[in-house]
């Protein structure tokens, strides 16, 4: 008698649940038709056209990501005069003219203003993580799913597009907006070396020294990660099509595309709100890609390879968004380490640039703390921090910089550094990720740059870079424009773009 009062009560919650939702969407979408049409008349639009809604909420941070975003948008106003495109950004203090002459300026874009528009997001602070100093992936995650919403409340696309890593958002589209999906991933959220770092109990970025220290933190943080895994695995299978940014993103995704975990399985079918949401919230779905395509991003190199090969001065380069992860405090104690090891560059003319975009306050308190690093390495005179430089000061710099610095453990992809060798600059890299598996690697069976994993490693290889002789400085500058212009142009992206599959949904509709 009580299992079927049970099982009694648990239908009435899914019916009711059922309702109360297939009510609202219907209400959702009813209004999205005023609003389209106020979008498009604003534009001056027929009314035919179709959207599509690239989910970045950081837009206006000038960085790779930011390229790619741009880039992808210029190649669609060109190629499909019927396609809107509308962009979810969380830059409120930014207006749509100053954000499109930020995009002229740092990448060199034009776009059409009539045929893009901006949905302005109130609730960005719900996706950064200094508003989830704790279990700060889930925080982020489920922050993503409410900005999402926000997004879909103010205007359901067509064709909705993610193109900052936030798979999780497509649970809420599917669920209340019923349009396809899709991404263009930079990084695995959580990946499969990231469990392995915490069952191992491995000191990193995403694993701090009170959780590896103990024993009892990295199993309750272990099961946290595998349950995170299991449905950002589900999320990204809501995905109509996925493009990656290397073959090492690209590993990680279609891994994470073929995880399974039966314990969380077990968990997650026992628990109706849960299979709610996650087995049922995207409806639109026709199918679900079995892997991701890699579509390099893009690189301006037409103006890069215009600077000279020769005469360059004696400047190490790092160009980076002062971002945690990109390790800035690595360059600083691998310049250190260059200067300690060999005597003849402390005092002298060489010094490190530190070239980066700065977003937030945490960003800000982060190039304090490097300031300060420098100075406590002893280093402070020969270091230059350039923040938040206009696209034609980096060029400046990249036009006669003679090392390319980039100390990021598994970067994902690594424009800046294929900038670097576009510009002549000869790389030296994290022996990881993007940068070893798809950019500094042989051309012609010769070496195109250097790796390193540490400081003393990172020294050894700019000092080797320092010791070549002119001849072979040069030819190994021109073995690394050579293959980043052929490899990694705009013309490559916008032909991998075209190509990923996502006309095939917007057309349907």
């Amino acid at each position: 008698m009580g299992l079927l009062l049970s099982s009694s009560i648990w239908f009435a919650y899914l019916l009711i649940s059922w309702a109360t939702l297939k009510i609202y969407t219907t209400r959702l979408r009813s209004n999205n038709i005023r609003r389209r049409a106020d979008l498009l008349r604003k534009l001056r639009r027929t009314g035919k056209e179709q959207i599509i809604g690239f989910f970045h909420p950081y837009c206006n941070a000038g960085g790779g990501g930011e390229r790619v975003l741009w880039t992808a948008i210029a190649a669609t106003q060109r190629n499909e005069p019927n396609i809107v495109s509308v962009i979810y950004s969380g830059d409120v203090d930014a207006s749509k003219e100053e954000i499109l002459g930020k995009v002229k300026s740092r990448f060199a874009i034009d776009l059409d203003p009539s045929r893009l528009e901006f949905v302005f997001l109130e609730n960005r602070r719900y996706v950064e993580d200094s508003s989830w100093p704790y279990f700060t992936l889930l925080g982020q995650s489920l922050g993503s799913m409410y900005l999402a919403w926000e997004a879909m409340t103010k205007l359901i696309p067509d064709l909705y597009i993610d193109t900052m890593g936030y798979a999780f958002t497509f649970q809420i589209v599917g669920l209340i907006a019923q349009v396809p999906v899709g991404a263009y991933v930079h990084y695995p959220t959580i990946s499969t070396e990231m469990l392995a770092r915490v069952k191992s109990r491995k000191r990193g970025h995403t694993n701090a020294d009170r959780i590896s220290s103990s024993a009892i933190l990295s199993r309750a943080k272990l099961l946290y990660y595998r349950v995170f895994m299991y449905y950002y695995a589900l999320s990204l299978r809501k995905a109509c099509f996925l493009m990656v940014n290397s073959s090492w993103t690209k590993g990680h995704i279609d891994a994470i595309l073929k995880h399974n975990d039966p314990l969380i399985d077990l968990l997650h079918y026992s628990s109706l709100p849960l299979l709610l949401m996650f087995s049922f919230g995207a409806s639109i779905q026709r199918q679900t890609p079995s892997s991701a395509q890699i579509v390099y991003p893009p690189c301006d190199t037409r103006e890069m390879v215009s600077f000279a090969l020769n005469g360059r001065e004696k400047v190490i380069l790092s160009v980076a968004q002062f971002r945690p992860e990109k390790d800035h405090a690595a360059q600083l104690r691998s310049f250190e380490k260059l200067c300690s090891v060999h005597p003849q560059y402390k005092g002298s003319t060489i010094k490190l640039v530190l070239v980066g975009g700065c977003r937030n306050e945490g960003d800000e308190a982060r190039i304090l703390s490097l300031r300060a690093l420098a100075k406590e390495l002893d280093i402070q005179d020969q270091v230059e921090f350039v923040v938040n430089a206009p696209y034609p000061v980096m060029l400046s710099w990249l036009s006669k910089a003679h090392v390319g610095l980039s100390t990021m453990v598994d970067e994902h992809f690594g424009i800046n550094v294929v900038e670097f060798m576009a510009a002549g600059v000869i790389p030296v890299t994290h022996a990881s990720g993007g940068p070893l598996n798809d950019i500094v690697v042989p051309y012609n069976g010769k070496p195109t740059g250097y790796h390193a994993t540490d400081a003393a490693g990172f020294a050894d290889a700019i000092h080797r870079v320092f010791s070549l002789s002119p001849e072979d400085e040069l030819s190994l500058r021109s073995r690394a424009r050579a293959w980043a212009v052929q490899r990694f142009s705009e013309d490559e992206f916008e032909r991998g773009w075209n190509e990923s599959g996502w006309k095939i949904w917007i057309k349907s509709r």
